[in-house]
């Protein structure tokens, strides 16, 4: 090129960094630090593939055999050449790490193994301490998959990302691997031999994995399955459906069922993920990448990644704060963890059009920089709701759900139980068929409880009920309502101490997910000595189920308990719902299962004798002498069914006026609480009705 033989070409700024890369070895990753009973890690992620320009570490203390650990991180600034420096926030600000500033000094070697940094942390300005760090790995954490299938299916673990049309024109053309993908996202990814083939007759009589059913298959095939936290997942390709989902479940993270969750996520292959849109310019590459798509997706759940929307619930789950403040929502982000089917982002075609096969960068802030146990497998618990479905789970196009208590203030005295109202609304323009039962099966949807500084826990109800399949239309504007007893179920006491909870509701609704606002409460300390003394007792299995089922004429002991809360705290809030539970079950002849001896190896229905005057007794203690305290405590809802069953037990008894009378002190009661119209109508023709008998 005549004129040009001197001429030096400057590469773009995209080439310059890939030379410079291919130049100079890369720092970032993991260094360590050790002396006896003190180890240190530091992360740094300050170049390679998308970099965060973060730095975070752990301090973990081995002292008198009890082991601890500090965690912080900062932002960094780069201050020269390999010389950076950030503000530092600690994981717990109460943890005894003093220091508000970090100052990183990397020294190169010629290769990985010999880069070394300098990590000087200060106080008020003044250095204070000095580590040096050896370079261990270019990762920032190792971590174990292990791929198997249902007989019929094959896993999918790669794809070929030009072999669709739909994609970024500066996608780069390879067989990429999910190994690859996590490896891009800072892990050291091995593989098991796993390629084990799960037997179809683990699905059970009806051909289609339920949760539990997933699990137990984990633990038989999963060659590395251990109920402790370890960093290894099972990820299964199953050719059958869902029992949850059916054909619209696409892929599901299911293990929430034994002590450790996070460990397994399953992969539908002939769901819906397998039906590419009529007119596709090629649907078999159009169902292997969903296939991809989805196994990352759920992959990317098991490392404790909420949905790209949902980012807000997974802070109320993860009291962690990095240095741009809580993890929020991302409706729009071009992430494995959004849905390519939601409007934000979607249609699918559209969402792959501008794909690049990765997770966000609040994403890999987390999955790099939260606390270990935060994202290890087996460790942390997961919020909830962890499946891949067909349809959109942000806001319900037709409903809004809400959550309430009947209180200006949502503070509860201690051993006082929490109940509260849960309100579904037709926000469209529309009359919307529902099924009747639907807010009362608690089987049906999430109630999630966290105290603040722990770990989120499901509310797992007592009983399933197997109720006739109705229908019931919901005009535009029109609301349901329903009362949820949220302290106790079958995996114990949610809440049972002082402090400061959340619940929030998630449930499907004609296949769409929704989910509540969340609902903030506190409960007090206890204020004396009767509280405290009473709370090692009433905590207790009896009594969560004696308080779930209003009553019991078998678990006697928990009854006992109850009354000698009625005698000791008559004037707290919680001996109303003891006086409930106390009074129902004598207010009817109550049939019990007899397995004593005389009754024969069968066992017989015994009929125990109703006790009127006790039950008016618990009745009136519960429900009149202190009216307003127990409609605020009961709930609205619960209080005007309570005073329905005792009016009902009055007039089983012939005192029709009496029974008048008490629905005459509901009417009262609820007409100051600004109840519906039609509740009120309701309860003034029960009066009337036993008025006129």
């Amino acid at each position: 090129m005549k004129g040009n033989e001197n001429k030096t070409i400057k590469p773009s700024g995209l080439e310059e960094a890939s030379l410079n890369t291919t130049a100079v070895a890369p720092i970032s990753g993991l260094y360590a630090w050790s002396e006896q009973q003190v180890r240190e890690e530091l992360r740094l992620d300050v170049d390679g593939r998308y970099p965060q320009m973060v730095a975070s570490g752990s301090i973990f203390l081995n002292i008198l055999n009890v082991n601890s650990s500090v965690h912080w991180i900062a932002k960094l600034t780069a201050e020269g050449p390999n010389t950076w420096t950030g503000i530092i926030k600690k994981y717990r600000e109460e943890s005894p790490f003093p220091y508000t500033n970090v100052k990183i000094q990397v020294t190169r070697g010629s290769f990985p193994g010999q880069h070394t940094a300098e990590v000087m942390f200060f106080v008020g300005g003044e250095t204070d301490r000095t580590r040096t760090f050896g370079f261990q790995s270019p990762y920032f954490h190792s971590v174990e998959f292990e791929f198997d299938s249902e007989e019929g299916t094959v896993p999918v673990t790669t794809f070929q990302t030009h072999s669709h049309p739909d994609r970024p024109t500066f996608l780069p053309d390879e067989t990429l691997s999910i190994a690859e993908v996590f490896k891009r996202t800072g892990f050291d990814v091995k593989l098991s031999a796993g390629n084990n083939t799960v037997s179809r007759e683990d699905t059970g009589t009806n051909k289609k994995w339920s949760r539990q059913e997933l699990h137990d298959a984990m633990q038989v095939y999963w060659s590395h399955f251990d109920n402790k936290p370890q960093w290894s997942l099972w990820t299964f390709f199953a050719a059958s459906e869902s029992e949850e989902g059916g054909h619209s479940l696409g892929g599901i993270m299911f293990d929430d069922i034994g002590p450790n969750d996070r460990q397994g996520t399953a992969i539908f292959n002939n769901s819906f993920i397998a039906d590419p849109p009529a007119g596709d310019d090629n649907p078999t590459a159009w169902v292997q990448r969903m296939r991809f798509w989805c196994a990352c997706h759920e992959m990317g759940h098991a490392f404790n990644l909420a949905h790209s929307w949902q980012k807000d619930i997974l802070n109320s789950g993860k009291p962690w704060n990095p240095p741009n403040g809580p993890l929020r929502s991302e409706p729009t982000a071009l992430s494995f963890m959004n849905y390519p089917f939601r409007p934000e982002v979607g249609p699918p075609e559209q969402f792959f059009k501008k794909f690049e096969y990765r997770f966000s960068d609040q994403e890999l802030l987390f999955l790099r920089h939260a606390p270990e146990n935060f994202v290890q497998m087996g460790n942390a618990d997961w919020f909830d709701e962890h499946n891949f479905e067909q349809l959109n789970v942000s806001t319900h196009p037709d409903f809004k759900l809400e959550l309430r208590m009947n209180r200006e203030n949502p503070s509860f005295q201690f051993l006082e139980p929490v109940v509260f109202e849960i309100k579904l609304t037709n926000t469209s323009n529309q009359p919307q068929l529902v099924k009747k039962h639907l807010l009362s099966d608690l089987n049906g949807m999430s109630v999630m409880v966290k105290k603040d500084g722990k770990k989120v826990r499901r509310l797992l109800p007592y009983a399933k009920y197997c109720r006739l399949l109705e229908n019931k239309v919901v005009i535009p504007g029109e609301s349901l309502y329903e009362s949820i007893f949220a302290s106790v179920g079958k995996n114990g006491w949610l809440i049972d101490e002082p402090g400061y909870y959340t619940i929030q509701v998630l449930m499907q609704i004609n296949g769409h997910m929704i989910v509540s606002n969340p609902l903030r409460l506190r409960v007090f300390p206890p204020t004396g000595y009767d509280q405290e003394f009473l709370a090692q007792d009433f905590f207790s299995e009896e009594v969560g189920r004696i308080l779930a089922f209003d009553g019991s004429r078998y678990l006697e002991k928990g009854n006992d308990i109850l009354r000698e809360l009625t005698e000791k705290l008559n004037d707290h809030a919680v001996a109303l719902h003891a006086h409930v539970a106390l009074a129902k079950p004598l207010a009817f002849d109550y049939k019990l299962l007899d397995f004593t001896e005389e009754s024969g190896r069968r066992g017989k229905i015994k009929i125990i004798p109703a006790q009127p005057d006790e039950a008016r007794k618990q009745f009136t203690a519960a429900l009149t002498e202190h009216k307003q305290l127990a409609a605020k405590t009961l709930s609205f809802i619960d209080y005007n069914e309570y005073m329905s069953s005792y009016s009902e037990f009055l007039g089983n008894q012939g005192e029709n006026k009496e029974a008048a009378e008490v629905q005459n002190v509901l009417y009262q009661t609820l007409s100051e609480r600004n109840v519906l119209d039609r509740v009120l109508q309701e309860i003034k023709n029960r009066r009337e009705a036993y008025e006129n008998k």
